[in-house]
């Protein structure tokens, strides 16, 4: 009997986030991870039977946002409010700053390679712009573009040979040329969308972007050469971002921001993430 892919059910009940959920992602057991599970400054684990609790509470006024895990299964946390990335020590919880610039406008989405280079997208809502930040492994910060739209959706190609970025306003999804050392060059549009918003986005093995239209209330599946494969239809308008997990890596975890939850789907791919776990498990 073959499996329903791509249609999408509630993971965690409505209203078990607050509207600031996001993330998320999911370490090498597969739980789940995002923020703000029941009130602000939080960071939620939910097991992949769906039971949720409070795994972390930020302290010093730290709202997260993306969420990621590097190779030694550090969680790191983009923290807009004190334009910080955080580091987490899974087993004993305790925070430690990754990275930190007060000249950013404020760490929104990151995305990391294989070689735990993170890139940061960083908008200023008001104005409608933003820009992209490395966070290199020793915890400096370079400013990678300036003047660009608002920023959010960041993340990085299988072959870690590409940066995907989108802006949310200008409805523009952007893919650079990207190098060992996380330099860009050679920036290109992929795709433009003529409506709605964009917010995460996460690439499946395949170099598949999984994007998610805020305000519209799907996941659209865009090609490597900018083609739109296939729209998700979501319960709920608002979705945040998306990762991948599960026994198989075909799992997609969706935060949906209107409900407060998680909502879940099945794909046809593993996700890149959840595949650098497992290249990581057998080294």
């Amino acid at each position: 009997m073959s499996e329903e892919l791509f249609v999408a059910r509630d993971f965690t009940p409505p209203g078990s986030f607050t509207s600031g959920v996001e993330g998320p992602a999911c370490d090498h057991e597969g739980n789940l991870y995002a923020v703000n599970y029941a009130r602000q400054h939080t960071i939620g684990k939910v097991t992949p039977a769906g039971e949720a609790s409070v795994f972390l509470e930020l302290p010093n006024g730290s709202i997260g946002n993306g969420i990621r895990f590097d190779s030694q299964g550090y969680m790191l946390i983009a923290d807009y409010t004190n334009h910080n990335v955080l580091k987490i020590d899974m087993r004993t919880r305790q925070i430690a700053v990754r990275g930190h610039e007060p000249t950013m406008n404020q760490p929104n989405d990151i995305a990391i390679g294989a070689n735990d280079i993170v890139y940061a997208s960083d908008p200023n809502w008001g104005a409608s712009t933003g820009q992209i930040w490395r966070v290199g492994t020793e915890g400096s910060m370079t400013r990678l573009e300036a003047d660009m739209g608002t920023t959010n959706g960041i993340e990085v190609s299988p072959d870690e040979n590409k940066l995907y970025v989108n802006e949310t306003v200008q409805r523009k999804v952007w893919v650079y040329d990207l190098s060992p050392q996380g330099e860009v060059h050679h920036k290109r549009l992929l795709i433009e969308f003529p409506d709605f918003g964009m917010d995460g986005q996460r690439c499946d093995v395949q170099g598949n972007l999984y994007i998610t239209r805020h305000g519209k209330g799907t996941v659209v599946k865009v090609s490597p050469a900018g083609q739109v494969l296939r729209e998700i239809e979501l319960p709920g308008k608002s979705p945040t971002n998306i990762a991948f997990g599960g026994p198989d890596g075909r799992t997609c975890y969706v935060t949906e921001a209107a409900r407060g939850n998680v909502v879940t789907f099945r794909a046809d791919a593993p996700g890149r993430s959840w595949q650098l776990f497992q290249r990581r498990r057998q080294a």
